[in-house]
């Protein structure tokens, strides 16, 4: 599950650029909340304890705002391009019960058939499942297996569903390396040198050639 994490937010009363400049300076982020078909809410958040509760994308965060609590997550974080701050935060207010669509980390576990190797083709999924008991990641267990691993065989935790469209395309492909020729290589490679040189040692025939008619 998520770490749930509480932090002290207050209302925001000031709008536009200059606004959110001044915030920014007083190391606090503008940030909106909305869902449940109620009117967006703008807050203003504390930038340290914010971004260290944003590092895991699907935290669920409880404020306090003016003594009332709201459970929310991050939807959309938006960061400044060459500083290393957060200049926007979108949050989802959720319920208990309330399910929504995610996206997670897979974890390979084990290790495929001998001979062969495996690619991440799907390093994140898209799940459903309660919005207040997520799972931080979903597992593929790979160990002994000669064939691609689908979306079929991720290991879901309880309450959870897959919320993907493609069924088909591998979350893991399981593949056998190919082996390189290497003589083959070394025979081109020398072939091509003797072509170069007696190509060089032609010209230089013909340039003697052309000197001995002078």
């Amino acid at each position: 599950m998520a770490d749930k994490l509480v932090i002290s937010a207050e209302v925001r009363s000031e709008f536009g650029k200059g606004a959110a400049r001044q915030a920014r300076r007083e190391d606090k982020i503008p940030a909106v909340i909305y869902g449940h078909g109620e009117e967006p809410r703008h807050v203003l958040l504390p930038g340290h304890e914010t971004m260290l509760a944003v590092r895991n994308p699907n935290a669920l965060i409880t404020l306090e705002i003016e003594g009332d609590e709201q459970t929310v997550i991050p939807k959309d974080i938006q960061r400044d391009p060459l500083k290393p701050f957060i200049v926007h935060v979108d949050l989802l207010a959720v319920r208990k019960g309330e399910k929504i669509v995610v996206d997670v980390p897979v974890e390979v576990i084990g290790e495929p058939a001998e001979g062969f190797e495996y690619l991440l083709d799907q390093p994140t999924v898209a799940i459903e499942a309660d919005a207040l008991d997520l799972p931080e990641s979903v597992t593929v267990d790979i160990t002994g297996r000669d064939e691609n691993a689908l979306p079929e065989h991720i290991n879901l935790p309880k309450g959870a569903a897959l919320a993907l469209t493609d069924l088909e395309s591998p979350v893991v492909s399981i593949y056998e390396p190919q082996e390189q020729d290497v003589e083959s290589e070394a025979d081109g490679t020398a072939d091509e040198a003797a072509e170069g040189e007696e190509a060089a040692a032609g010209e230089e025939s013909a340039e003697a050639e052309g000197g001995d008619e002078e």
